[in-house]
């Protein structure tokens, strides 16, 4: 139970504060892979170093995670519980994702496709500078629905397992994804652990996410055909985890995901996920963030409750 306390204090210090970037250990953590980076993706066996290199990162933030919250427990339990949730609060990121899209919107609001597609550039990979308004909202919903699995509901759902130790390691292996997961010369041989160890810790919570999205905000027939879209088309993305939460967030919204996107002047073509019902429209950003909002709400009260349920039953079991 010292764990909900953690996350919920973690979740209030994120609604408060947001990203904490200048002392953030995740930059810590992309100073270091990039050094992994420089000194050892040259030469032969560049598979290996690079498998090297995300486990090692991984465990170096989860022991030091791990000794500092183990501290703070012996000095004293509150101690403790606040050291983990600021812990926690660091690997978790909805107001930042919130902000990031409200700065590709209120551009839109104003008519300035240029800024937006500026704004844009910096939380996406694909080139922007050519995108039309329809395109840069394609984009932003596409980034909100990915990253609330990847920023938000993953971290806590280890957090929940584990600990803040556990949220920070899947920080770190998400960090090195995020840094050497390219899919491009220099990195197909050197992130290729990197990015195969974050499909497998992101397989679970991509996949709740998704349940959760759809199971609370769609009801009766419009929950059936929202599920029935999600099983269809989840699993068109290159992705095996972020067409999980772009498929959700597409059967709720009514639009269509995916298409044509051009990376570095290269020509992308990415199946299309979801029905468009709708056209897409700025509205749709703030209705992406709502979801994903009310999302994390409803996957952190899912997590409480079976916390309380396990402390229970191993209570009674001892009775």
């Amino acid at each position: 139970m010292t764990h909900v306390l953690a996350i919920l204090i973690a979740l209030m210090l994120d609604r408060l504060f947001g990203d904490p970037a200048r002392i953030h250990p995740v930059r810590w953590i992309g100073t270091l892979i990039a050094f992994c980076d420089q000194r050892l993706n040259r030469g032969r066996r560049k598979k290996e170093k690079g498998m090297l290199t995300v486990l090692f990162v991984a465990f170096l933030s989860f022991f030091i995670s791990f000794s500092v919250i183990s501290v703070s427990y012996h000095v004293a339990t509150w101690l403790g519980v606040f050291v983990e949730g600021v812990v926690i609060f660091t690997t978790i990121a909805a107001k930042s994702l919130k902000e990031a899209a409200y700065d590709v919107l209120s551009p839109l609001e104003r008519g300035d496709l240029s800024l937006a597609r500026e704004k844009l550039s910096m939380i996406v990979g694909r080139d922007t500078e050519r995108l039309t308004e329809q395109e840069i909202v394609r984009a932003c919903v596409e980034t909100v629905a990915e990253n609330t699995s990847d920023g938000v509901t993953a971290p806590l759902f280890y957090a929940f397992l584990g600990g803040g130790a556990l949220s920070m390691l899947y920080r770190a292996v998400n960090t090195c994804d995020s840094m050497l997961g390219h899919k491009n010369e220099r990195y197909r041989q050197f992130g290729w652990a990197s990015a195969r160890l974050d499909d497998v810790l992101n397989y679970i919570p991509a996949r709740l996410t998704a349940l959760v999205m759809i199971s609370i905000h769609a009801h009766g027939r419009a929950r059936i055909e929202a599920f029935r879209l999600l099983f269809r088309d989840a699993r068109k993305h290159p992705s095996p985890n972020s067409g999980w939460g772009e498929a959700a967030m597409a059967a709720l919204l009514r639009i269509q995901l995916g298409g044509i996107n051009t990376y570095q002047g290269v020509i992308s073509v990415r199946p299309t996920i979801g029905e468009a019902r709708e056209p897409l429209k700025k509205e749709h950003i703030r209705q992406a963030v709502a979801v994903m909002e009310r999302t994390v709400i409803a996957f952190t009260i899912g997590g409480i409750v079976i916390a309380m349920a396990c402390a229970w039953s191993q209570s009674a079991s001892f009775i």
